[in-house]
């Protein structure tokens, strides 16, 4: 689906279909091919020209002359035409994006045997930027053993302090089967970083009190989840040409896993019923003494984690080793904390899946893989015209001509129809097939929502619209100071509590979203504490500053009215509470409102003074941007069309987070071993530095994971 295509526009950027990431000295645009003509060459004779049989003289002549003169037209018209197709194979390639031009980052893909604590690092950002042009050569050896040891990485310390347990119930012990004999794999990290590895451009490891003083490797990793080992011990294998030098020192500390046995939606509905008291309330005891002495137990909130897939959608096997890591880590290791789910769309709206069982139970499991039957819940669009009936009326515009129930349009449909499927669930997570991360999960998660419970309101939609900057803006205060000066200066205002626009009858907002005093008044005190209703890992923009293709696509307001304010993030990965999501179930189901799926919950925040928060993850890029430079074309696009979440979009193409990322993809394959670009590898591995060894990094889009070893391949 190319969005520009739908537009009367002139432009070489392909909105989704990417170009092969590329080495520094391409542009990541191929040039458009041109068509090649053959002309037909007549061959005389009766057969093909029987007007020639039994003709006059003159006759004769006039067709002779008439041929001739048809044939040089002919001539000239090709020669001219094979010279124009000549000289346009032989112009220059377009010109450059100046980002193309900047020097190429290769701190990333030093190896294991280069690791040193975090405090003797020096990323390689610090010689380029000093104009230092010969980096200092790295003391290793061709398969050198990594000269640290790597650690069980384990986020979970909290759950066995005193404190916790004074405040919670204990977390119980899961297992992978239902005899309570295998028990869940620990993973292993590097408690160091290779030298010269490069700095995240946006965002911050310590903002986030993400660890930064680690690495991670492929063995480390996805090992305990089947990476490394044979398909007949349980494993996956993908792992014999890889450089794997030191790697053992995992397996003396972490078993083989036979993965074939294990059901995972079993598995997590009994660590559920084991810890279930974890998240009920309790009731207070009758008699006024017990009452008086009572210490309740806090109640933990429940996350659902929904993976959206589809029928068709092929499940390899580095795909198998990130679903076996989420649930393991943010479901059977907390105790039931998380549910992960696998939400399917069935293509073919002609199976009846919700009037036979069987053809339910048959779909699911001619589409799924064995071990996720369990956590699998189908849908179709024909079931979201049923629960979302239309009319929408009143579009603003609608650019892709999609129907409004489409998976295109109609993409959070499912998820407000799962979440009141589900309402055990205090928050959702809207996760895709194509995202992955390097690091732990439950890490991740619990670091993000404790920053974003944090945050308070004041300036936070401002400060959420930017990218930060660590080597720009500083620290997280001097970026929150330069947003709110920025602020300040902007005639439109900042938010705070639910915005108020002309319209043709809304919902009303929670009493709790209105601000307790002035703008002015409050000191950063209102929200310290709340938990955010909506975390996105993109900027939450305003997109009538920009020409995002999908701005205006709005259903069911007044278009006697001004077209309402709206937010947005690319891409639709997100944590949303339930609070959001049962406001914009009403929205859509009682009012007829919705709009684009990446615009629709950020403007439910909007409208209804929810605490919405971009989270700032760490994003690296490929090449050496210059601070000013970046930070004007990210954050201060001096028109519309400069946006980089619209035309100006190919700036995002060599980051590690972005829906059209190019890097993201290529970085990933290396680091599993693959080459790229006739780049990394086996070989690369095995004569340099050894296997990639890489901080926490959330990457997207991963359209495919595998790849060749060797050249030769």
């Amino acid at each position: 689906m190319n969005p520009l295509k739908l537009l009367s526009i002139r432009t070489n950027v392909n909105y989704e279909q990417l170009p092969g990431y590329e080495s520094n000295a391409s542009s990541p645009y191929s040039s458009i091919s041109l068509k090649k003509y053959r002309w037909r060459s007549p061959s005389p004779g009766g057969e093909r020209f029987p007007m020639l049989v039994k003709v006059s003289l003159s006759k004769l002549l006039v067709f002779a002359i008439t041929t001739v003169l048809c044939l040089g037209l002919i001539a000239v018209g090709g020669y001219r035409s094979h010279h124009k197709l000549e000289v346009k194979k032989e112009e220059p390639p377009k010109k450059a994006y100046p980002w193309e031009k900047f020097t190429r980052f290769y701190g990333f893909y030093n190896g294991a045997g280069t690791l040193v604590p975090k405090e003797q690092l020096t990323p390689e950002q610090h010689y380029m930027m000093q104009n230092i042009s010969t980096i200092p050569q790295l003391t290793t050896t061709p398969s050198s053993t990594p000269p640290m040891e790597p650690f069980a990485f384990n986020p979970y310390s909290e759950f066995t302090s005193d404190e916790y347990k004074e405040h919670h119930h204990e977390v119980r012990e899961c297992f992978l089967d239902a005899d309570e004999k295998v028990k869940l794999p620990e993973i292993f990290a590097y408690p160091g970083i290779p030298q010269n590895m490069t700095n995240p451009y946006f965002g911050s490891h310590d903002v986030l009190k993400l660890r930064d003083d680690v690495c991670w490797d492929r063995f480390g990793r996805f090992g305990p989840y089947g990476y490394g080992y044979d398909r007949e011990e349980g494993g996956l294998g993908l792992a014999d040409q890889s450089e794997k030098v030191g790697s053992g020192k995992v397996w003396k500390q972490q078993a083989k896993i036979d993965y074939r046995k294990v059901d995972w939606g079993a598995a997590q509905q009994k660590c559920f019923e084991k810890n279930k008291r974890r998240f009920e309330d309790q009731t207070a005891p009758q008699d006024a003494k017990s009452r008086a002495e009572w210490k309740p137990k806090k109640p933990v909130s429940r996350q659902a984690y929904i993976l959206r897939s589809y029928t068709g959608y092929k499940y390899d096997d580095h795909q198998l080793l990130t679903m076996r890591a989420m649930i393991a880590e943010l479901s059977l290791k907390t105790g039931g904390e998380y549910d992960v789910h696998l939400l399917v769309q069935v293509r073919d709206v002609s199976i009846p899946i919700w009037t036979d069982k069987e053809i339910y139970q048959k779909t699911l499991r001619e589409h799924v893989p064995e071990e996720f039957w369990g956590i699998t819940t189908l849908w179709s669009e024909e079931l979201m015209r049923l629960y979302y009936p239309a009319p929408f009326p009143e579009n603003f515009e609608n650019p892709s001509g999609q129907p409004i129930h489409g998976v295109y349009r109609g993409a959070h449909f499912p998820l407000f129809w799962f979440s009141q499927q589900h309402p055990e669930y205090d928050f959702y997570w809207n996760w895709e097939m194509d995202l992955r991360y390097s690091g732990h999960y439950y890490e991740f998660n619990k670091k993000i929502t404790d920053w974003a419970k944090e945050q308070p309101r004041k300036g936070l939609w401002e400060r959420s619209a930017r990218y930060y900057m660590p080597d720009y803006h500083g620290n997280w205060t001097d970026f929150a100071k330069t947003v709110e000066q920025e602020t300040f200066l902007d005639p439109a205002g900042p938010v705070w509590g639910p915005v108020t626009f002309p319209n043709n009858g809304m919902l009303p907002s929670p009493n709790e979203t209105k601000p307790p005093r002035s703008y002015l008044e409050d000191n950063y005190e209102w929200g310290v504490g709340e938990e955010a209703d909506l975390i996105t890992f993109n900027p939450l923009f305003d997109p009538a500053k920009t020409n995002w293709v999908f701005r205006n696509d709005v259903d069911g307001y007044s278009r006697q009215h001004p077209i309402p304010p709206r937010r947005i993030a690319i891409i639709t990965v997100s944590r949303l509470s339930k609070r959001l999501l049962d406001l914009a179930h009403a929205e859509t189901y009682k009012m007829k409102h919705t709009m684009f799926p990446e615009m629709w919950p950020p403007t439910i925040a909007l409208h209804h003074g929810l605490k919405a928060a971009y989270v700032p993850h760490p994003v690296y890029f490929d090449r050496l941007w210059p601070l000013d430079y970046m930070n004007q074309i990210f954050n201060h696009p001096v028109k519309p069309t400069d946006s980089v979440f619209g035309w100006g979009e190919h700036n995002q193409l060599g980051s590690s987070f972005y829906y059209n990322s190019g890097f993201a993809g290529a970085l990933w394959r290396r680091w599993f071993g693959y080459l790229e670009n006739k780049e990394g590898g086996s070989w690369h591995e095995l004569t340099q530095t050894g296997r990639m060894c890489l901080p926490s990094i959330l990457f997207h889009p991963i359209k495919w994971e595998r790849g060749p070893t060797t050249a030769d391949v």
